[in-house]
């Protein structure tokens, strides 16, 4: 085989094992949520009125039904008809601009809607870290659940333009309640966070660029 066919060969080989930006393609692994539950034991006037904000939270750790039921509450599914899926909060145009984003003790985590998966982004506990860049609250890095609301303002604004920041900022309230509800009627609670450097929690989760995150959610058994 001459030169040139060698080089060409490897050429070939690299681009069938390697990504745009020339990194080697790995199976992202992703974990199987429970399936959510669509009625709880507590009314909805119930949930609204015990919903008050705790920053102490206990040891006790979360089981995975009750961080499906959660994520379910940020963005699941709730209706799929004419190849469109309906989420549980409102979205302008139903153009969906927000990920969640999940940390636990065991690591980081991407929401998937579409079928109520986790992806696994790290391993390893960045509680810690997340806390560090967000004025170093201890809520963040003491609850067993951290839920970080992002948005790619792109998927909106290049519909609603200017307009479409504040569809952003409003769906990102919409998805909000609905987790700090959703924890009530799991017997949990949880605290708003929105003091944090933008840019140094892109940095500590390794978000993507055009993901801007807008709210931190930590949740947990609260402390006696």
């Amino acid at each position: 085989m001459s030169a040139y066919c060698k080089i060409a060969y490897l050429i070939i080989l690299i681009m069938l094992f390697t990504g745009r930006e020339g990194v080697a393609m790995a199976k992202t692994k992703e974990l199987q949520l429970p399936p959510p539950k669509s009625k709880g034991a507590v009314s909805l006037e119930e949930v609204i009125a015990k919903r008050r904000s705790h920053r102490s939270f206990n040891n006790q750790e979360l089981s995975l039904a009750q961080i499906s039921q959660l994520l379910w509450a940020a963005q699941g599914i709730t209706e799929r008809k004419g190849g469109h899926s309906l989420r549980n909060a409102p979205s302008a145009g139903a153009l969906y601009p927000m990920e969640i984003y999940a940390l636990t003790k065991d690591g980081l985590y991407h929401y998937l809607p579409q079928s109520h998966t986790l992806e696994v982004l790290s391993e390893g506990d960045l509680r810690g870290k997340l806390s560090g860049v967000s004025l170093g609250q201890a809520s963040v890095s003491n609850a067993p659940l951290d839920i970080v609301i992002c948005a790619v303002y792109e998927r909106v604004t290049s519909k609603y333009r200017e307009r479409g920041n504040r569809y952003v900022a409003i769906e990102a309230g919409h998805i909000a309640q609905n987790i700090h509800l959703q924890a009530v009627a799991l017997g949990l609670v949880s605290v708003p966070v929105g003091a944090f450097s933008d840019e140094e929690v892109q940095k500590a989760l390794n978000l993507p660029a055009d993901c801007i995150p807008l709210y931190i959610i930590p949740v947990g058994y609260r402390q006696s």
